[in-house]
């Protein structure tokens, strides 16, 4: 996949067919419009492409209520790669940008940057300042530029639930806990990232050795529990994990923020400073506070024996 950062002239002489949103998550919703991207542009002879921006827009438009991310940048781009899309045009956006009207807008990148042909969009789509871009402005717009728009339905979730996948329903379900939800939504399983960093050595101690794994600030996390999942090493080999993300409230009374440790099951090495990838299966149960140290260890125990059955190990 073709990574355009640069918004200059086009660099695809047959033209594209487009796709245009922010992609966080690339979820089953988002695959399905990108398909037909892809469908169009081969019938077209041009190169397929997927418009998007270098961070999210309602971190710049609405910086207090803006969604946590489902995605970090790299694994957005990753994860756009994988549905064999020729090109991903990351859209600078700044205030000028938000500011930007939705003419401008297709002009200078749609057409001018990009040579459209079709865009490929979701029927409720908006663009633009104040989001007064839609789909029968875009139809007026590609009559007068040369290129065609085609809405799609948003695809339905397959629960019985009467609303269509979306980022928001995906954040909600990891808010519940229910990372077999997300999973269902996405496609795959909810993964995060960060760095393995030292942690107070207390899961050492109690002999159940974590890694503690430092999630940026703008990543959504699930909600606060024990899960069993898979940690990801950088040569590519999966451990399967007991996963506690919370605040530990049997050492900690008041800690301030969730913490990702993660107990690799039957595994013994060093694992700090290294980039981790952690993919929630299933949850397990709610944080809580134990009496003591031996309540916890058996519980800990518990947990990794539930791990084990969780993931077929």
């Amino acid at each position: 996949m073709h990574v355009v950062t640069e918004l200059g002239s086009c660099p695809f002489p047959s033209g594209t067919a487009l796709t245009i949103g922010a992609y966080d998550g690339v979820h089953l919703g988002h695959q399905a419009v990108i398909a037909e991207v892809r469908r169009r542009a081969a019938d077209l002879g041009c190169a397929s492409a997927v418009v998007t921006f270098d961070r999210h827009p309602a971190s710049v438009v609405r910086p207090e209520s803006a969604p946590r991310l489902l995605t970090d940048p790299e694994q957005r781009l990753e994860l756009l790669a994988a549905t064999g899309v020729d090109a991903t045009v990351l859209v600078p956006f700044d205030e000028t940008r938000a500011l930007e009207s939705p003419e401008e807008f297709v002009e200078d990148v749609l057409v001018r940057c990009l040579g459209a042909k079709v865009v490929v969009v979701g029927d409720d789509f908006h663009f633009g300042h104040q989001r007064r871009g839609n789909v029968p402005l875009l139809r007026e717009l590609g009559a007068r530029h040369g290129f065609d728009v085609e809405p799609l339905a948003l695809v339905p979730r397959a629960d019985g639930v009467d609303e269509p996948v979306s980022s928001t329903a995906i954040r909600r379900a990891l808010a519940g806990g229910e990372v077999d939800l997300a999973a269902r939504l996405l496609g795959r399983p909810f993964e995060v990232r960060g760095t393995v960093v030292q942690g107070d050595q207390r899961g050492r101690l109690l002999g159940f050795p974590t890694a503690n794994v430092e999630v940026p600030n703008a990543i959504c996390l699930p909600a606060d529990g024990v899960y069993a999942g898979w940690y990801a090493r950088p040569d590519g080999r999966d451990h399967p994990c007991a996963i506690n993300l919370g605040r530990r409230p049997t050492f900690y009374e008041h800690a301030d923020h969730s913490l990702l440790e993660a107990h690799l099951v039957d595994f013994h090495g060093d694992l700090y400073g290294e980039p981790a990838r952690v993919r929630f299966a299933a949850f397990l149960r709610s944080e809580r506070k134990f009496d003591g140290i031996d309540a916890l260890v058996a519980q800990l125990k518990h947990d990794v024996e539930h791990t084990r059955l969780a993931l077929g190990q």
